[in-house]
């Protein structure tokens, strides 16, 4: 899972730079609210830069956004009605590369800037809390001691996990879909500022891919929990009766290949345009790294998969292809392996690294152990020719999808238009001016009225 460098913005106070242009100047409690919300959080950014990974708390930074959002959304919509003013916000981006590896600040005109990157940091946050999430359960799939209640209750977080990971691709897409088209469009809209990576849509477009593409790992591991749990004193073939279909596991391999493969496509597209500045523009070497190599090691567990569905399932007509598959994925894994320092990502990198490392080469040796059994019996017993690369790779099926994104659900705003307390002024408003109305209307003199039958509203003139 990639583990994500959060921004951090500067200090301001709405009150200096929003002007209340409301009939009734109602938005002045709200604005100091919305300064306070910001303010809270700057801090949780600001001390999450000071402490140390094991020791953040992301989930209530993740709590402290959510209760800044429904002001930014009250703003907007307050800007766009000309009930109040606009200003510059400054966030540190985090994606974008530069030669001195740091995390440049950059001021951003428009409201709209501070909900994009209010969201960016959002769906980091969330992203975040899920790898705490897996670090905290550790390996417990490999430990013989644990009950089965204690296993359930790992697997619990791991789909906690999931759920998050879903939740902040939901919100990459938002971000992408929606809020920067609509600041392109917005009177706020900035006509000389080139926007960093981190605000780019191919970019956004990319961690969403991401997103669930961790997602989706995740949830083949949950997969395979009992499974791993039932054969780790033997691995390898006959399959226990609680392993998942291996067909079915290979396609979620092969999704999560895709979903990687193509979100580094889009990353690579951001830093290709011509007239974008390097440093501003293309995405950093880390992640882009990840996404090359999560992609290749998808693959390589997709093609373990394949060979044993057709070891397990195909009898001897597919005793070759077995072969095939896992000799294919086997040469894959080594390459991973032997490929050098292969993940930088921040901070703790040498951690990170190591768990990267320890993941391909568990997986190398999975996969060894399936591809012995399955040379042998083919080389005693069902004496099949193995398939050449090109012929497997026809083989190979779509992929398929096991967790969905969850599509964002934008709060109600806090004041201004849309929010409830608006509704009930302007509803107030329009109470009174009909009652003022009908009290003027009463004094002017009118004809006696003519005679009307007995029927509801008789009399009654719309």
């Amino acid at each position: 899972m990639y583990l994500y460098e959060l921004p951090t913005t500067g200090a301001i106070s709405f009150a200096d730079f929003f002007t209340d242009h409301s009939s009734d100047k109602a938005y002045a409690r709200h604005i100091l609210d919305a300064t306070q919300a910001r303010a809270n959080l700057r801090g949780a950014l600001k001390e999450g830069k000071r402490t140390d990974h094991g020791e953040k708390d992301y989930l209530t930074l993740v709590k402290v956004i959510e209760e800044y959002l429904p002001y930014v959304q009250g703003i907007m919509n307050s800007i766009a009605h000309d009930h109040i003013g606009v200003k510059i916000f400054s966030w540190r981006t985090t994606l974008s590369a530069n030669v001195f590896n740091s995390s440049p600040r950059l001021n951003i005109p428009g409201i709209h800037a501070d909900y994009a990157f209010a969201l960016l940091t959002y769906a980091f946050a969330l992203s975040n809390l899920a790898y705490t999430i897996v670090m905290s359960v550790g390996q417990y799939e490999l430990d013989r001691a644990i009950t089965e209640d204690e296993r359930k209750a790992k697997e619990a977080k791991l789909s906690t996990a999931v759920d998050f990971l879903c939740r902040a691709s939901g919100i990459f897409s938002y971000i992408g879909n929606t809020v920067l088209p609509d600041w392109d469009v917005s009177k706020t809209s900035p006509t000389s500022f080139t926007k960093p990576a981190d605000l780019n849509r191919e970019v956004i477009e990319a961690l969403a891919k991401m997103s669930l593409a961790d997602a989706q790992t995740l949830a083949i591991r949950r997969f395979l929990s009992l499974s791993t749990y039932d054969s780790n004193i033997t691995p390898g073939p006959p399959l226990p009766k609680s392993h998942r279909p291996p067909a079915f596991l290979a396609k979620l391999h092969i999704e999560c290949a895709a979903l990687y493969s193509s979100a580094r496509q889009l990353a690579k597209t951001s830093g290709s345009s011509r007239n974008a500045s390097h440093d501003s523009k293309e995405v950093s070497s880390d992640l882009r790294r990840y996404l090359h190599n999560r992609a290749n090691l998808h693959h390589a567990l997709s093609h373990k998969w394949l060979g044993v569905d057709a070891g397990e399932k195909g009898g001897t007509e597919r005793g070759g292809e077995a072969v095939g598959f896992t000799l294919w994925s086997k040469k894959e894994l080594e390459e991973l392996k032997d490929s050098g320092r292969l993940l930088t990502i921040g901070h703790d990198e040498k951690e990170r690294e190591e768990v990267w490392k320890r993941e391909v080469s568990e997986a190398l040796e999975s996969v060894n152990v399936f591809y012995r059994y399955y040379k042998k019996m083919n080389d005693t017993l069902h004496f099949q020719p193995v398939p050449p690369q090109s012929e497997l790779q026809a083989r190979i099926p779509g992929g398929r999808i096991a967790m969905p994104a969850k599509p964002y659900v934008v709060p109600s705003p806090a004041f201004g238009p849309g929010s409830v307390e608006y509704m009930h002024r302007k509803t107030e408003q329009m109470e009174i001016s009909g009652k003022a109305s009908a009290d003027e209307s009463s004094e002017i003199a009118i004809p006696p009225p003519q005679p009307t039958g007995s029927y509801a509203g008789a009399g009654s003139y719309f």
